[in-house]
């Protein structure tokens, strides 16, 4: 649909020539250009064609920023005076005797062909961290590895002289009252906590710490894969509030984000059957024993014949038989009133589409957490599944997502790959089949995918190089052992003067979790839902020390924390939609972690 104005030269055009699904964006730009220059000739204006660079542009948008900032009552003079500061105040830290420089070295080995021989990763992750020893263990487990969805799975324990947990929880203030910060507690490998309050966030935190680690690129020369030691664990939804985006209703249970500084860490080359053993240390004290006692621990495993091993659960547990039914957060009935709700929200043309979710929870008491996450992992294997247990916290998370939210690897290639769009499995191979090919071929699913795809273009064109986001797969179908998945695949090339932590900034929470366009549709879903996500939705996985990272979306996933476990679901809602059938998909989104909970508390 277009408009002209009948005198004047305005013009208006119901359309989207960004979208990827578009054919004829350049054309339409083309029209827009030509339409200008004839408006200014029917008026004898002289005019001036001048080709101007990605910086230029840049800096324009920054003075605009600037006058708009100014224009709230600021002065120019000391708006740019701030603006100016950001820059010198970085360089100020980070020449500052007392700012926390590491200078670390990496030494790693390799083990050929060993995983398949004592196990594969469940077996090496159980014998090394298991049994009783759990407490403060990752495990970033690559379990369904078919068609090169995922090729390595990352583990380890607290171990070397530079481990550390830091835990973070915003401040109590919400909505307009939060003027951002939070308090962090950081756990050194000697015990020793501190707790301090971070007026800028967790992810200021975070960056300045991955900015002050100096390497040499040649410890990790000649290795297959992104993570060679750093941070592990999981940034919360509720985070959205330092990545540029609303503030939160609710407040979350746990810990807003949680990581380890990871120094040891075991890696499965799942597509080469390869081991490999990293030690991070400071280059100022002595390397420690830990890579000459893994590796003697892992040739004795295949010189004692280990080929199984399950968790231990025969500790004494305390349950609740009587309470074996997960109580949802809100009603069949309410739900689905959500759900038309999100419908007039678009109809009024609030929103595109709206992710809405909602909670399930299950008392369970004192439960083997690491043997749940193993029944998970067999009942629903997923490429970027994970397993962390954060002790001081009471706090387990058995995670089976099939969604990689954002990857930067060494090469400055950033990667999101989006699902939107489930339907269940058949219970007959011809059945699969048809109910794989109405996912393809369903309009409502395409539509969700697309906004999706165009929202994170967009969040990754923030910090990329002009013109070098693509999408080389787009709605494909990918099938996992519950459900068939459509999935696309966005990447770009990372701009040079970005970090890691910038990228992460410019794209959470992932799009898909959230809907389009993302600001508003966070400020109506925080409305329409009764709690906070907390982990759900926020996203697991790894910071390397030399800033490449890989992180999950928080789906298909058990959070075990003070004796409860809780599932978060959704779905997409568009105008499209049933509500009775979103209801349905956001059920059965949450089969497989509900069986696996039920099925280990009654084994155990």
């Amino acid at each position: 649909m277009g408009i002209k104005h009948s005198s004047r030269p305005h013009y208006g055009l119901q359309f989207h020539p960004e979208s990827v699904a578009t054919c004829y964006g350049k054309q339409i730009f083309k029209n827009f250009a030509e339409i200008t220059k004839g408006y200014w000739l029917r008026l004898n204006s002289p005019i001036s064609e001048k080709n101007v660079t990605y910086a230029e542009c840049m800096q324009a948008a920054k003075v605009d920023q600037i006058l708009k900032d100014a224009s709230r009552g600021g002065n120019i003079v000391t708006t740019l005076g701030e603006k100016k500061n950001i820059c010198t105040q970085s360089i100020i830290n980070s020449s500052d005797p007392g700012y926390n420089v590491k200078y670390l070295k990496m030494r790693w080995r390799k083990l050929d062909y060993l995983a398949s021989q004592i196990g594969g990763s469940k077996n090496i992750f159980c014998e090394l961290f298991g049994g009783q020893n759990t407490a403060n263990s990752f495990w970033l487990d690559s379990s369904s590895t078919e068609k090169e969805r995922a090729r390595f799975s990352f583990m380890g324990i607290k171990g070397g002289s530079l481990w550390k947990h830091v835990s973070f929880r915003l401040s109590d203030e919400r909505g307009e009252a939060y003027k951002g910060g939070g308090h962090l507690t950081v756990e050194d490998a000697s015990g020793y906590l501190q707790t301090s309050y971070l007026e800028d966030g967790f992810l200021d935190y975070l960056n300045k710490e991955l900015e002050s680690f100096f390497y040499d690129e040649k410890d990790y020369e000649g290795l297959p894969f992104d993570f060679y030691g750093g941070y592990v664990g999981y940034i919360g939804y509720d985070l959205k509030a330092e990545a540029g985006r609303e503030t939160n209703r609710h407040k979350s249970r746990a810990p807003d984000a949680c990581f380890f500084f990871a120094d040891n860490v075991v890696v499965i080359d799942h597509h080469h059957d390869n081991i490999y053993i990293i030690s991070l240390y400071d280059r100022n004290t002595n390397t420690s024993p830990w890579l000459d006692d893994i590796e003697k621990k892992l040739l004795h495993l295949k010189s004692s014949g280990s080929k199984a091993h399950t968790p231990n659960t025969s500790q004494s547990l305390e349950v609740y038989p009587a309470k074996k039914c997960f109580s949802a957060e809100k009603s069949r009935e309410q739900y689905i009133k959500d759900i038309e709700k999100c419908q007039d929200y678009i109809r009024d043309g609030e929103s595109y589409e709206l992710c809405l979710t909602t909670q399930m929870r299950l008392r369970i008491g004192e439960i083997d957490s690491l043997g749940l996450y193993v029944s998970l992992r067999v009942k629903n294997p997923a490429p970027y599944a994970a397993w962390l247990n954060f002790s001081r916290e009471n706090l387990s998370i058995c995670c089976s997502s099939p969604e990689r939210f954002m990857r930067l690897d060494r090469d400055g290639i950033l990667e999101a790959k989006p699902i939107k769009g489930t339907i269940a499995r058949g219970s007959t191979p011809e059945e699969d089949e048809l109910l794989k090919l109405r996912l393809r071929h369903s309009e409502k699913d395409q539509a969700e995918n697309l906004m999706i795809v165009d929202l994170l273009r967009n969040d990754l064109g923030r910090v990329c190089e002009p013109g070098s986001v693509h999408v080389p797969h787009l709605m494909e179908i990918e099938s996992y052992a519950t459900v068939h998945t459509m999935v696309s695949t966005i990447r770009g090339e990372k701009r040079s003067d970005v970090s890691a932590i910038d990228c992460v900034k410019a794209a959470f929470p992932g799009g898909s979790m959230t809907g389009a366009p993302k600001l508003r549709s966070m400020e109506i879903l925080d409305y329409l839902e009764s709690c906070s996500r907390g982990i759900y939705s926020g996203c697991i996985g790894f910071f390397s020390y030399n800033q490449t990272f890989d992180l999950n979306i928080v789906i298909r996933t058990v959070v075990v924390h003070d004796g409860e476990a809780s599932i978060g679901a959704g779905g997409a809602i568009t105008v499209m939609s049933s509500p009775e059938d979103e209801y349905e998909e956001m059920v059965l989104k949450t089969k497989a972690p509900r069986d696996a909970v039920i099925e280990h508390i009654k084994d155990g």
